[in-house]
């Protein structure tokens, strides 16, 4: 069973940095593309950044460019999500996803994590 678990959530003021977790993936997470999405309260869910399989690729949102790191850990089947200079705009409620190499949609949600950054 793939269930996404994310960690790391929490209230920073803006500046501060915060680093959030994936883990639930499985034996299969070695051919899973992983990655983060966030929503804001009113907004639509949006993109944040992607790692492909061994962690060779990144994508990340022009928002978050440059600020924001994903990485991944295939010998503990963990991805991280690195958050630097958080903004009062980076608040949101945080997705871990992934899908399998072959997909195109990522079908697996974890249940979210909160981040508040105060300004």
């Amino acid at each position: 069973q793939v269930t996404p678990v994310e960690s790391g959530g929490g209230l920073v003021q803006a500046g501060d940095s915060l680093r959030l977790s994936c883990s639930g993936i499985g034996r299969t997470f070695d051919y899973f593309e992983m990655g983060w999405f966030r929503q804001a309260p009113g907004k639509e869910r949006e993109f944040v950044a992607g790692i492909t399989l061994i962690g060779g690729n990144t994508q990340y949102a022009d928002s978050v460019k440059g600020r924001f790191t994903i990485s991944r850990d295939n010998a503990k089947k963990t991805v991280t999500l690195q958050m630097n200079l958080l903004e009062a705009e980076d608040s949101a409620v945080y997705y871990c996803v992934g899908r399998y190499f072959t997909d195109f949609q990522y079908p697996y949600w974890g249940q979210g994590t909160q981040v508040t950054v105060s300004s």
